[in-house]
């Protein structure tokens, strides 16, 4: 059976309300994420963690480059909780992707948790694709410097990959592997 089929088994036992897409950045939580909206026979919401971004001070106070700031500082969480994590809407699918979503803090509201695992060198790839006409060189830097860093210090404090109820190996996006069910 392949992969979506089995998740959207998952999200249509009852009870489910409220899923996470986790993975590093370029992973392909947001084509997931739509793609398990747009499949589902269920009322839905689809958001994005980044639609909660702090403002750029905050973001950016331990340094631009800064891999801790990143982890730390990108998002509002006490908005992202009073928001969209809090309230609840009976019989409707919260579906939510982004990164960091299984941070301590954040892992009891989800009733069904994702993880999208890719390595650091295909996740530089796709963004180089993803980002360089919009960013150019920047875009190297940035991943080099912030965003694996960032992603490998939420691995090393979160461990998203032992607490998601799902882990998919997610390299070949044409071919996503299970590797993980709980």
């Amino acid at each position: 059976m392949p992969v979506l089929d089995r998740i959207i088994q998952r999200i249509t036992a009852p009870g489910i309300t409220r899923v996470a897409i986790d993975g590093p950045d370029a992973a392909g939580k947001t084509t997931m994420a739509s793609e398990l909206a747009a499949r589902l026979d269920r009322n839905v919401v689809r958001v994005s963690v980044d639609d909660f971004h702090n403002p750029p001070e905050i973001r950016r106070r331990q340094g631009s480059l800064s891999p801790k700031g990143y982890y730390e500082d990108t998002f509002d969480y006490d908005a992202f909780r009073a928001h969209l994590l809090e309230p609840r809407s009976p019989g409707t699918v919260l579906i939510v992707d982004g990164v960091f979503l299984l941070r301590p803090e954040l892992r009891s509201y989800w009733d069904l948790s994702i993880y999208l695992d890719v390595r650091p060198e295909e996740t530089l790839r796709r963004a180089l694709i993803r980002d360089g006409g919009l960013f150019g060189d920047a875009v190297r830097e940035r991943y080099t410097l912030r965003y694996l860093p960032g992603q490998a210090h939420y691995r090393a404090l979160a461990d998203p990959l032992s607490h998601a109820d799902i882990v998919i190996d997610n390299n070949d996006p044409e071919s996503p592997k299970l590797v993980a069910s709980r």
